[in-house]
């Protein structure tokens, strides 16, 4: 195959029309035409910005490099095991860019995809809001997620993180441990927790509640311990949670009054 059939099929095969090519490596529909009717050829910059485009050799997109010695990625070749290595099966790359990266990039496929952009969705997604089964962003989706703001996730790591295991400065999850603010089945915090188990260096609330303030429904163990069936009244647990945590948020007045009953 001939560069100028390689590149045709390699556009229709991630659906762009001339022009959605041309605009992502700088050229007019007409360039591209003229490439894919073989009437002239890309300068060297441009078949650079293709082959990264398309992720191949340069060889490999010019028709050099021999044809059996790898397969394009649209191809499903059966190999002697049996298995099947699909490749990529759908990408979009927004002609939009900023900071020399897209602002939209979605690579999707078997194995893993990576995407950058600003916006990314891929397998691994690395971007500003980045959305993937491993997604590494400012806000980040996905099974194991790390965000510098926010992180939602199976495992979430980030400022506000929440997941099925959730570590942040603000922390909710099955399992959560957070700096300033934990609630989760097993929560863990140095100023505030809030679970059923909670354990805190400083305010622990839930059905069982360690810390220095604890407030629990079935037990409660600290310096100063509330428990549910002692009928402690939330006036004076709420003055003694003051006193030692000035600036504790008033809404967790409202949570120690459920726990207490």
């Amino acid at each position: 195959m001939n560069f100028a059939e390689h590149l045709m099929a390699l556009r229709r095969q991630r659906g762009w029309s001339q022009e959605e090519l041309g605009s992502q490596i700088g050229v007019t529909r007409q360039t591209v035409s003229k490439w894919e009717m073989g009437q002239s050829t890309p300068e060297l910059e441009k078949l650079v910005e293709l082959s990264r485009l398309f992720g191949m050799s340069i060889d490999r997109l010019v028709g050099l490099e021999a044809v059996g010695e790898r397969h394009d990625p649209w191809e499903e070749p059966v190999h002697r095991t049996g298995a099947r290595s699909y490749g990529i099966f759908y990408e979009y790359v927004s002609p939009v860019k900023v900071f020399s990266l897209p602002l939209v990039h979605v690579r999707l496929g078997y194995g893993p995809q990576v995407a950058k952009g600003i916006v990314a969705i891929g397998n691994l997604a690395l971007g500003v809001v980045a959305i993937g089964s491993c997604s590494l962003g400012v806000i980040s989706l996905g099974g194991l997620c790390l965000g510098l703001l926010l992180a939602l996730g199976g495992v979430s790591f980030g400022l506000i993180a929440l997941g099925g295991l959730a570590v942040g400065g603000f922390a909710a999850g099955g399992c959560a441990v957070g700096q300033w603010l934990a609630a989760g089945g097993g929560a863990f915090s140095n100023y505030l927790a809030i679970g059923g188990g909670a354990w805190s260096r400083g305010v622990a609330i839930g059905g069982s509640a360690f810390g220095h303030i604890a407030v629990g429904t079935n037990e409660a163990q600290g310096t100063f311990s509330y428990l549910r069936a002692y009928g402690y009244h939330i006036e004076d647990v709420w003055r003694t949670v003051k006193e030692a945590f000035p600036h504790m948020w008033s809404w967790v007045r409202d949570v120690i009054q459920w726990a207490l009953g």
